[in-house]
């Protein structure tokens, strides 16, 4: 490479990608960050578009933006759809033009996951998942609907299925988007109805598990259990879902008639280990090693929820803070590499802990022995999630809109924009 500038392609603006991209701010090279979308999105406050608490641009930013400062780095508006690994190119869809064949020196996969529905693909179509904000604006105006057309639906049972929710996973997102779901019916839309009462709304999180947020400890579960069910959430857990349908679910031998079904349950990863033809696991998750490259080519970096890395004997978690780690080491690497610099040591996951809000003044937090429910961990889940957003100017929007809503049980967002007909 002597002679010329390396480039360094970033497949993915998520954490883990812009994480990297921004590691390699000072370093000797060209950066080429690829994504589908011209946004980074906070996706741990999705939840809170999808229930209209925040405005889509609340929790969003521009790439390029972002990225406007960092001389050394470029962006492009593309869908990677495979990589040449014999000639190192990366093969990008971008839109009308003909497909690209972009070069690298270095490549950063970070491609993330997608919904996973486990062997029942048929079941997207009814039941929606929550991972863009594309997604969000689509549950919202869903969700905002379902009232409108239970105001002046006439029959009984038509308006109790408009009514009835049924979200499919008791995990962090199922959790959060239930109770987010309960209070806005019991304080947002409590008066603003007069055919229907919005707290009749029935809420049904479903999980095959025997307990919510089964990766948290146990006595934290038992709390999220009796908060949700004062929410008035019915918690069906160790049901399995049969069938989903345009009428509504099948839980365990219970036909539920729903007109709002949401899939809160699982993620599969990106194509990228088919691109690399390489090791993975049962996920379909590339298998790395421990510096976060790829068997054989230690010129390709593998991060995030497309990556499968042990530590202590125990996979990685597909969370923001891990994706955020190996990015910033994956960007440090590649920066030590160029330079001549000795290697950096095994990439080393640290865990600050794992939070979960559950509705207005309650969260739980885990970190190491540390293990807490109620109003402080709430407080703390918000001071945290602050802090993560992208930009300053989203920092002081998301605290005052949260003061607003807090006070006085408004929400920002309550429009239903239905999408033009030719699109």
């Amino acid at each position: 490479m002597t002679g010329k500038i390396p480039l360094v392609v970033v497949v993915g603006g998520g954490f883990g990608g812009l994480a990297a991209a921004k590691a390699l701010r000072r370093a000797p090279v060209n950066v080429l960050l690829i994504d589908r979308s011209n946004h980074h999105v906070f996706q741990p406050l999705l939840y809170q578009v999808a229930t209209s608490v925040l405005a889509p641009g609340q929790i969003a930013s521009p790439l390029r933006g972002l990225l406007a400062d960092q001389e050394n780095t470029s962006v492009m508006l593309g869908n990677v759809t495979g990589i040449d690994l014999a000639t190192r190119h990366a093969i990008v869809d971008a839109g009308d033009r003909e497909e690209l064949r972009v070069g690298y020196d270095y490549l950063v996969l970070a491609t993330g996951a997608t919904h996973s529905y486990f062997g029942h693909d048929e079941f997207a179509h009814f039941a929606p998942g929550l991972k863009s904000l594309a997604d969000a604006e689509f549950l919202r105006n869903h969700i905002l609907t379902s009232f409108e057309n239970a105001e002046t639906e006439e029959d009984p049972e038509r308006r109790k299925a408009l009514m009835t929710f049924v979200l499919v996973g008791a995990g962090p997102t199922g959790v959060e988007m239930a109770s987010a779901i309960a209070v806005m019916a019991r304080t947002t839309l409590m008066n603003n109805f007069r055919r229907i009462n919005p707290q009749s709304a029935h809420i049904i999180l479903v999980d095959m598990g025997k307990r919510p947020l089964g990766t948290f400890a146990e006595s934290l579960s038992d709390a999220v259990r009796l908060r949700l069910s004062e929410l008035g959430v019915d918690l069906r857990l160790e049901k399995a879902v049969q069938a989903i349908d345009a009428e509504g679910a099948v839980v365990g031998d219970e036909r539920i008639l729903s007109k709002t079904v949401i899939w809160t349950a699982g993620v599969a990863p990106s194509p990228a280990g088919k691109w690399l033809g390489g090791n993975v696991d049962r996920a379909g998750r590339v298998r790395i090693r421990q510096d976060l490259t790829v068997q054989d080519h230690p010129e390709i970096f593998v991060i995030g929820d497309t990556a499968s890395l042990d530590q202590d004997g125990r996979p990685l978690p597909g969370v923001a803070q891990v994706a955020m780690q190996q990015g910033g080491y994956a960007g440090k690497s590649i920066f030590r590499n160029v330079t001549g610099k000795p290697p950096l040591p095994s990439f080393r996951y640290f865990d600050k802990g794992n939070l979960a809000v559950v509705g207005k003044n309650f969260a739980v937090l885990q970190s190491g022995r540390v293990k807490m429910s109620g109003f402080f961990a709430w407080l703390i889940w918000g001071l945290i999630h602050i802090q993560f957003l992208a930009e300053s100017s989203l920092r002081f929007s998301v605290f005052f809109q949260w003061v607003w809503t807090y006070l006085s049980g408004r929400r920002g967002d309550r429009l239903i924009i239905q999408r033009r007909e030719n699109e």
